[in-house]
């Protein structure tokens, strides 16, 4: 028996007028993901959370069988554990988003003295920098602010973390994403050691405004990555192995680093992340196989472009999908069709910060449907459901029950 747990990041959504009142998944041709749907088990599921935790991950802790209230600490550390940054239990790990800032009623690369309520959030994602332009911004900013205490890691594109060294567990932080297009002074960290996070940003600013990278950025039209955003903190707690609770062995395929985090802390083996671009789906779907010839068990997270993540065209939304199901569902199960009967268990939530809101489908294939009815893999067919809503976190119970 071969076993599949396939999160789709940020597939679903909400009605779009553009889509005639339907939501994205509603109006692509997802034939793959249906035909899940009608074989398994679907219905809605519930992520246990709490407090101010939050961040893209904590869907991926519940759904390996871990308890967040307990092992998921916020997007940091699992980033920092994909990135292969050495930390200790007592070191506090925030993600360190590069972002645009400008200030109120003003234009994106004017002066900004202090950051406040005379501040806006342009851009979450510095006009989503390529990764080596950011990397040179991210490595000025370790060269000037890095200390014993405080050291900063380049990641992909405009996510990158930093480390405070036995630093302060307690301060509450802020979601970028929540803040973009509005004043950032009531959305700025608070709590025990908030102070010095607000101090290394606003240093950031001064050590990025004039940085020739952005100056060309500038130049050329684009937005800058003039400024630190420090949040997703979290004490990088051990968790216990998910292999060794199920017997069996156990591999990660992730487009993203915080979900490559999770595989890795729950003991699975990570594969190379595949190339962004076009092609990746297909790319990530051939990684799975590979990784099934010698595995178990494989745990996938793909998700949608950040292109299409952040802009606000409904219908490359629905392209992206049908890419989704096409390029990577199809070819994995065509794929695992041919190894025999297998288990799977198909996860779908809103993306980052959206705890709570989650679908699945669960079930076993063979590769023959053989199942009758219309139903589809969507928001509104799992909500139609008869099935109880399920605990994420105790699905790995039945996805490896023997029998």
């Amino acid at each position: 028996m071969k076993y599949l747990i396939l999160h789709a990041g940020g597939l679903a959504g909400h009605a779009q007028d553009a889509l005639g009142g339907r939501t994205p998944l509603q109006a692509a041709a997802t034939p793959h993901l249906d035909r899940l749907a009608r074989i398994g088990e679907l219905g809605l599921v519930s992520i246990p959370a709490e407090g101010h935790r939050h961040g893209s991950g904590l869907n991926g802790t519940a759904i390996l069988g871990y308890d967040p209230k307990k092992y998921y600490q916020g997007p940091g550390p699992l980033e920092a554990a994909s990135l292969g940054v050495s930390v200790t239990e007592q070191d506090v790990v925030y993600r360190c988003t590069m972002v645009t800032v400008k200030p109120e009623g003003g234009k994106v690369g004017a002066d900004i003295k202090k950051l406040g309520s005379h501040v806006v959030l342009d851009d979450a994602t510095a006009g989503l920098i390529e990764t080596e332009e950011a990397r040179e911004l991210i490595e000025a900013i370790n060269e000037q602010l890095g200390s014993e205490t405080m050291q900063f890691y380049p990641g992909m594109g405009h996510r990158h973390v930093m480390v405070w060294m036995k630093g302060k567990p307690r301060a509450i932080c802020v979601d970028p994403q929540t803040v973009k297009g509005r004043v950032i002074g009531d959305a700025l960290p608070t709590g025990d050691g908030a102070d010095i996070l607000r101090q290394l940003m606003e240093a950031s600013h001064v050590i990025l405004r004039d940085h020739p990278v952005n100056q060309d950025r500038l130049a050329a039209g684009k937005n800058p990555a003039n400024c630190i955003w420090l949040w997703g903190e979290g004490r990088a707690i051990p968790w216990p192995s998910l292999t060794e609770r199920f017997h069996v062995s156990g591999a990660v395929v992730a487009s993203s680093d915080v979900h490559r985090g999770v595989g890795l802390c729950a003991g699975l083996e990570a594969s190379d992340s595949p190339e962004t671009g076009d092609g990746q789906f297909k790319a990530m779907a051939a990684t799975a196989l590979d990784e099934f010839a010698r595995k178990d068990f494989v745990y996938v997270y793909a998700g949608l472009s950040d292109e299409v993540v952040h802009g606000t065209d409904v219908n490359a939304t629905v392209r992206g999908i049908e890419s989704f199901d096409r390029d990577l569902v199809g070819p994995i199960l065509d794929g695992l069709a041919k190894k025999g009967p297998y288990r799977f268990l198909v996860l779908c939530d809103h993306g980052e910060g959206n705890q709570g809101q989650a679908f699945s489908v669960f079930g076993e294939g063979t590769g023959k449907d053989g199942a009758a009815g219309g139903r589809r893999f969507t928001e509104s067919d799992a909500q139609d459901s008869k099935a109880p809503v399920r605990d994420a976190s105790k699905f790995v119970i039945k996805l490896f029950a023997k029998g």
